[in-house]
């Protein structure tokens, strides 16, 4: 049984067993993004270096570590973490992305727009903010994706001789929509949202198979339990997650982060995060797909084949 570990600290496994991946810095355009995802698991004091630095890009590029803290409120030890939590190795990498993010917004790239849905709104106008925010998260999880981990994923997932899937409610649903996909091009999947039965078949994963844990909060222990089972076990194990520092982070070989959407009453988390999950999914199948072309298109092809007859209309009764 391995020791608990701190939050963000993943434990390391032995020579022979499947590396963890670095994660790569965000793009400069995407720091709104991250600021957005990150933002309700930050403590208020990084959340002010947060907002200070997504707000004023131009102008905190100008500040050192120092001056960003005393206008910030804050500590040069808590702007530090916040610029590694957004994902730069330290504040020097952060002020480069910002002074990026400056010369973007200089040139005239639009900022990103968001609607809060009142409980009053009219029909006509849930329709058009829902569909903003959906576009605004679509666009948020382009932005951020790490191309790197991506990569690792896809070419994990093509060569698996097995991929488990695990999630909870929500989340379990994008877990199914992953595994049926994989199963149409041929690949071995099985999603679980039951806890006990992906515990059970998390232990007899080994390595040369893949564990994926699908959870926004990045805290499942549903989740969680069955992919630091697969880990031990020598898996190759992905968590996707909106909290890239969350516990479930601690036993992913790789790690991919999904956005959502400003969390509100009308629109819970699970609701949000979900546009964002699924865009990750469909990066995934369609680079899986592409790697393994020659089963694939024949799988598919065999799928499409098998289900015809029941997407046929039924003759009319006598």
């Amino acid at each position: 049984m391995k020791e608990n570990f701190p939050p963000g600290v993943r434990p390391q496994r032995g020579a022979a067993d499947a590396p963890v991946i670095p994660a790569t810095p965000p793009d400069p355009g995407a720091l709104a993004a991250k600021v957005r995802t990150l933002a309700p698991s930050m403590t208020r004091s990084m959340q002010r270096v947060a907002e200070a630095v997504a707000g004023d890009p131009a102008g905190c590029a100008q500040q050192t570590v120092t001056a960003l803290a005393v206008r910030t409120g804050t500590s040069e030890a808590t702007v530090v973490r916040t610029a590694r939590l957004l994902g730069y190795p330290g504040y020097r990498d952060l002020r480069l992305a910002l002074a990026a993010l400056a010369a973007q917004q200089a040139a005239g790239v639009p900022p990103a727009v968001t609607a809060d849905i009142a409980v009053d709104d009219p029909l006509a106008d849930v329709v058009a903010k829902l569909a903003l925010e959906e576009q605004q998260t679509l666009a948020d999880t382009a932005a951020q994706v790490d191309m790197v981990q991506l990569e690792a994923a896809v070419t994990a997932l093509a060569a698996a001789r097995r991929t488990d899937v695990y999630g909870m409610a929500a989340s379990g649903l994008v877990g199914q929509d992953l595994a049926q996909k994989l199963l149409r091009i041929g690949r071995i999947a099985h999603a679980h949202a039951d806890p006990h039965l992906a515990v059970t078949n998390a232990v007899q994963l080994r390595p040369g198979d893949v564990a994926i844990a699908i959870t926004h909060s990045g805290s499942t222990h549903d989740v969680i339990e069955p992919l630091r089972a697969a880990f031990d076990r020598g898996a190759t194990t992905i968590a996707l997650t909106g909290r890239p520092d969350g516990a479930v982070t601690q036993w992913a070989d790789i790690v991919l982060t999904s956005s959502s959407s400003r969390e509100s009453e009308l629109r819970p988390a699970a609701m949000s995060s979900r546009t964002s999950q699924l865009l990750l999914v469909d990066c995934l199948f369609v680079g899986v797909a592409q790697r393994t072309y020659e089963s694939a298109a024949p799988a598919l092809a065999a799928s499409y084949e098998a289900l015809a007859h029941r997407h046929r209309p039924r003759a009319a009764r006598g």
